[in-house]
């Protein structure tokens, strides 16, 4: 009778195990925070499945693609990440929608004195992404530029490999001041301020899109719907991200 019992348990687990899998996304540093609950309520949607995240700066996150990486979601910070991406062949056709965005904002050390971008002037030490592979340094560097100074500035720059790393430099005071996104101050709120938002020529919108060779293309594809459906929207809206 318990052999009987154990199969019709068993049985009744098949269908889950079946259909489990993991799914795998490759992100923008910049999204760490909000992807980790968003991947907790997908799983929590999808009983069985799992999500990997994978987080480091758009660019380095597409050669890794480009590499053979096994990544089934690919969500980048800027256009020039996925248009990389797109340019390679890395992206399955028609799957690439933006879902966020987000706004760049001259951060400071708690008390420090730094209120406007003319006293960047005095400063020391700035940081912001490396402008060659981290979206918020071409974002950044697109907006000094247009205020006419990049030029007198670019020399103070310590770049960072992502977002997260020049934030962690003004958060332990090693940079006076620096250009992150406005959701990245929520994450060392108790160390970093915003002094004020950059106008940027071109919207900080983040594109997200399912890969050519996904592992798993079904889950994938419903991980990126989820990520814009109104629950994935509320949960990135906590953070701090925009409507796309």
């Amino acid at each position: 009778m318990r052999k009987k019992l154990l199969g019709v348990a068993l049985a009744g687990l098949l269908p889950v195990l079946a259909h489990a899998a993991d799914v795998t996304v490759s992100a923008a540093a910049s999204l760490t925070n909000a992807f980790r609950e968003l991947a907790q309520a997908f799983e929590a949607a999808h009983p069985g499945n799992k999500v990997l995240l994978n987080f480091a700066a758009s660019d380095p996150l597409v050669q890794q693609i480009a590499k053979g990486a096994p990544v089934d979601v690919f969500a980048s910070a800027d256009q020039d990440a996925m248009d990389k991406a797109e340019s390679l062949k890395l992206l399955a056709p028609g799957t690439r929608r933006d879902f966020v965005s987000n706004t760049v904002v001259l951060v400071a050390p708690i008390g420090s004195k730094i209120a406007a971008l003319a006293d960047l002037k005095n400063a020391a030490r700035l940081t912001t992404g490396n402008p060659a592979s981290v979206p918020i340094g071409r974002y950044t560097q697109e907006a000094l530029t247009q205020a006419g100074l990049w030029q007198a500035l670019q020399p103070k720059f310590a770049f960072g490999t992502s977002v997260r790393q020049s934030l962690d430099y003004v958060a332990r005071g090693e940079a006076d001041a620096g250009f992150v996104y406005a959701t990245d101050v929520m994450a060392q709120k108790d160390k970093v301020k915003a002094v004020l938002t950059l106008p940027t020529a071109t919207p900080v919108r983040y594109p997200i899109a399912v890969l050519t060779h996904a592992p798993q293309p079904q889950l994938a594809r419903q991980f990126a719907d989820f990520a814009l459906a109104p629950q994935g929207q509320a949960i990135l809206a906590k953070y701090g991200f925009g409507k796309p």
